[in-house]
């Protein structure tokens, strides 16, 4: 049975539409950015900001009622319910180490008929915390468990594929993705039918 690793924020879910229409959109009213035109993560060139600042925001907008309740992407939710059992799965996010048992949380309530393991690279790290891990390759050449990643992250994508992993960039904005979310749902579902 194949494994498939996928990253929570912007594929699980819509965190970054969410930060930027409930968060950026509140905090500056009059800025004429559309989410469309956001092209590269993080957005703070498009939005015309400082990277620190806009980590400020986004942090700031995890621990809130919405960041922390998001509503799962139905079109993956729907996948798991009629494909899921046919894979492994586990869940890959890159945040801060404080938000991770929120969205643990998250996707166990969601997910975790299907997604049994929980795996988080810290950013922005405090001193006193150990880095075992630079990035989602190197969490992923350690666990040795991954046949597929699903991220919206070309960097981290560019890493699986370095070690062997079958890669699908997630649709977003930032990314040159040549396939739909229905695309991708579609082919994990084909090559289950290979296995069957």
């Amino acid at each position: 049975m194949r494994t498939i690793v996928w990253d929570v924020d912007d594929v699980l879910n819509d965190l970054m539409l969410q930060w930027f229409s409930q968060g950026w959109r509140r905090e500056h009213p009059s800025s004429a950015v559309e989410y469309g035109t956001l092209r590269e993560n993080p957005p703070h060139v498009s939005l015309g900001v400082t990277c620190e600042e806009y980590l400020a925001s986004m942090d700031a907008f995890r621990k809130t009622d919405a960041g922390i309740h998001l509503v799962p992407n139905a079109e993956v939710l729907a996948w798991f319910s009629a494909h899921g059992s046919r894979f492994r799965h586990i869940a890959l996010t890159s945040r801060p180490l404080e938000t991770a048992p929120d969205v643990a949380a998250w996707v166990m309530r969601y997910f975790g008929a299907w997604i049994r393991c929980f795996g988080v690279v810290p950013t922005r790290t405090m001193e006193e915390i150990p880095t075992y891990d630079r990035g989602k390759g190197d969490f992923l050449r350690w666990l040795g468990k991954g046949d597929v990643l699903i991220d919206d992250t070309r960097e981290n994508l560019r890493q699986a594929d370095e070690i062997g992993m079958t890669t699908f960039a997630w649709p977003q904005p930032w990314n040159d993705s040549l396939l739909t979310t229905t695309e991708i749902l579609q082919t994990l579902t084909d090559m289950a039918t290979t296995l069957d």
